[in-house]
Parts: C-alpha cells; sequence; structure tokens
C-alpha cells in the first residue's frame, strides 16, 4: 500500500511518500502555501498523482502529550483531506521529528536556504517512516 505523510506548517509543508510496499519512506517535496483552503487543495491533488491509499498527517503534541491550538488544526486539516479525497487519514505523533530533521541535514552538511527548503520534507519522512515502522 502506498502512503503519503504530511509535516503541516505555517508557511511550508512537507510531503513524503512510501514505496509500493509500504516499507520505505522518502521526501518528496514542500508545498508553500498560508491558505488552508488551498493546501488542502493541494496536498489532495498530489496524493492522487501519487496513488496514495493513506495519508498519514503529523499531529503536534507538546512534550507532556497535550494537544494545543497546531493539534487541533492538523485535525481538522486531515478532516478536510478526507472529506475532499476519500483517502483515509491516519494521526501520527510528530515529537521531536523536525530536530531529527535538522539533525540529519546537519550531518549531509545542508545548511541556509538549502536546509530551509528541505526540513518539512525530512520531517514528513520521518514521520511517516515512524507510522510505517510501527504497522509492522
Amino acid at each position: 500500500m502506498k502512503v503519503m505523510s504530511v509535516d503541516l506548517g505555517r508557511a511550508r509543508t512537507g510531503i513524503a511518500v512510501s514505496d509500493n510496499t509500504g516499507t520505505l519512506a522518502s521526501s518528496l517535496c514542500v508545498i508553500e502555501e498560508r491558505v488552508d483552503e488551498r493546501l488542502v487543495e493541494k496536498i489532495v491533488s498530489l496524493a492522487n498523482a501519487e496513488k496514495a491509499e493513506l495519508i498519514v498527517v503529523g499531529l503536534p503534541k507538546n512534550m507532556d502529550g497535550s494537544e494545543g491550538e497546531s493539534a487541533i488544526r492538523a485535525r481538522a486539516l486531515a478532516g478536510e483531506i478526507t472529506q475532499r479525497s476519500s483517502i483515509p487519514t491516519h494521526m501520527q505523533d510528530e515529537r521531536g521529528t523536525t530536530v531529527t530533521a535538522h539533525q540529519f541535514l546537519s550531518s549531509a552538511e545542508v545548511y541556509g536556504k538549502k536546509r530551509k527548503k528541505r526540513v518539512d520534507a525530512v520531517a514528513a519522512s520521518i514521520i511517516l517512516q515512524n507510522y510505517l515502522d510501527s504497522q509492522k
């Protein structure tokens, strides 16, 4: 099963996809969009193009496990994605993924503007890989 993941942000949203066997996640792109309605349209379009059967949406929980405004937004956007595409969504805890993405990019010596453009897609791939690993 092909799975797509979404790391929501205010300005940039990272997208990653799995291989057809649902084993390995890889970064796909970053969507630069601030308007939620247009963002959902772009995510649905990518999901259809990639033939995704499931969309994993990062759930930004606070470190104590509680959910704040960002988590409420993520849940709402996941609902909109399913409503507009009929593709089911799954919420995946994303705590620590952005920090891990920055560490990964540092070890790969990616800095400055290149890092800013890639970090969200890398975080999306970490979210997706965590989900895929949990399904084994």
